[in-house]
């Protein structure tokens, strides 16, 4: 007997009221139990994770990925009755993980352990408030067993026929089997043929230029472009959901998720709090000579040594000198937040747009400690694993502009936070020392802070202090 239930998007985040759906993990006929992932979803934060709270089939996928609900929306439905049939008949998978090899019949048993026989999950920590911890099984399409066959020819990129592709593991491709002469897909992902069948493209006449020679957005579009005798368009924006019709020079791209958070906090920031960007130009060789010395030592195993980590130690301690620079504004209190404590955050950008993921008391962390958090920090953006915790609480900020190339900039602050330091490219240039003129690694700081709360004075004397300290690094030691 089914007993459909429905799974709402709930709030995982303060005030969070909608949410894009970003892949799916399952699809319908798949069986799921509590607590497994079951779909990623894109807040005004982060990508974050979401374990199914029923045990069952799943019956249906209610939202598809690129589309945004509201909070209290069913996105899903299990059927948690005993014994509940899979559907007879399963639609083509939403997600953009989808094998990429054709799937014909099962020739063969499937082997143990193969994907397709239960096997024992890893356990997963994200947990849905009130259900708890516990380990999860997971029922796969089986993997279909390689055909022997020929070896394939290397991709050609640009527009020649694609070679044959068999089946073998997911995401190889093998040779075909020509022996019956069968007609075999081309190698593509279910987004990119919807894109070519929009654009009417023949998938079969094209060699893709992805992993494993699979055919891309970009080849769909290339050739679309050839097709009509227009420009190649512009590549690589397909990942920001952008449209783009054939011989069309104008992209389009959804403002959603973090980006759209974003933005709306930079608006907001620049004209709720008077900001005033201050500049100094600092002899930096001291302290690329310190990071150079750190990176060998034993402390420093297995964690990335940069320039970064010491400008982030000063600033922490230019913060715990100068208080009111690690303050924020309360305007519905009207009073000024004094906070005693370090939450460092880093601005990183990443393919979603700009976040700030920030180090928790980080004012108490040792050197080799700040340094391991502000690697993994970086592996968690990069990787788009950020949660709202990492990304909310923070009390000063580092924006690293110098590894876009440029010398600085006047960042903007990160809403709730009183200053923000961006840290400009290092390079050689001529400099006085001792009188004498000398080749040394020269960069450029800029402070940017809430003028409300920070008068010229004490940005001054922050940006002062921070620049000495990188001049001469022993002065960290000397106010630690």
């Amino acid at each position: 007997m089914a007993d459909i239930k429905e799974f709402r998007l709930p709030d995982v985040g303060e005030g969070l009221t909608e949410a894009d759906i970003v892949r799916w993990h399952v699809r319908p006929g798949d069986q799921v139990e509590v607590n497994q992932i079951i779909v990623e979803i894109e807040t005004a934060k982060a990508v974050v994770e979401l374990p199914s709270p029923y045990a069952g089939t799943v019956a249906s996928l209610l939202v598809p990925e690129g589309e945004t609900a509201d909070v209290g929306t069913p996105i899903i439905t299990v059927n948690t009755g005993p014994g509940a049939p899979a559907p007879a008949a399963l639609p083509e998978r939403v997600s953009e993980t989808e094998d990429l090899v054709p799937a014909p019949p099962v020739e063969g048993a499937v082997e143990p352990g193969i994907i397709g026989s239960p096997a024992p999950k890893a356990e997963r920590q994200a947990v849905l408030v009130g259900y708890g911890v516990k380990l999860g099984r997971t029922t796969r399409r089986a993997r279909k067993t390689p055909r022997p066959a020929e070896p394939a020819a290397p991709p050609v990129r640009g527009l020649a026929p694609a070679p044959e592709v068999g089946t073998g593991p997911v995401g190889e491709p093998q040779p075909a089997d020509r022996s019956n002469g069968s007609a075999v897909k081309a190698l593509a992902k279910p987004p990119v043929r919807k894109m070519a069948r929009d654009l009417g493209i023949d998938l079969s006449g094209l060699a893709g230029s992805g992993p494993n020679g699979s055919i891309t957005r970009d080849d769909v579009e290339r050739a679309a472009a050839v097709g009509t005798g227009g420009p190649v368009p512009a590549l690589g924006l397909a990942r920001l959901g952008g449209t783009l019709a054939a011989g069309e020079r104008e992209e389009r791209l959804p403002i959603r998720g973090v980006r759209k958070h974003t933005a709306a906090a930079m608006v907001a920031s620049a004209f709720t709090a008077p900001h005033v960007t201050e500049f100094l130009q600092i002899d930096i060789t001291e302290t690329m000579t310190a990071a150079a010395r750190l990176r060998i030592l034993p402390d420093f195993e297995g964690v990335r040594v940069s320039p970064l980590l010491l400008v982030a130690r000063a600033l922490i301690i230019a913060a715990g000198r100068h208080p009111l620079i690690n303050a924020s504004w309360d305007e519905s209190a009207q009073e000024i937040v004094v906070r005693h404590y370090v939450n460092l955050g880093i601005a990183a950008a990443t393919e979603r747009g700009l976040i700030v993921p920030n180090v928790k008391g980080a004012d108490a962390l040792g050197l080799p400690a700040l340094a391991a958090a502000l690697t993994q920090l970086a592996e968690t953006a990069r990787a788009g694993k950020a949660t709202p915790a990492d990304l909310s609480g923070g009390t000063i900020t580092i924006t690293n502009v110098g590894v876009f190339g440029v010398d600085t900039g006047t960042p903007i602050l990160t809403p709730g936070e009183a200053a923000i330091l961006a840290f400009g490219q290092v390079k050689d240039a001529p400099w006085v020392v001792d009188g004498q003129l000398a080749v040394r690694q020269v960069c450029t700081l800029a402070l940017s802070f809430d003028h409300r709360i920070v008068d010229g004075e004490l940005g001054s004397a922050v940006l002062r202090d921070v620049g000495a300290m990188l001049t001469d690094p022993l002065r960290m030691l000397a106010w630690s």
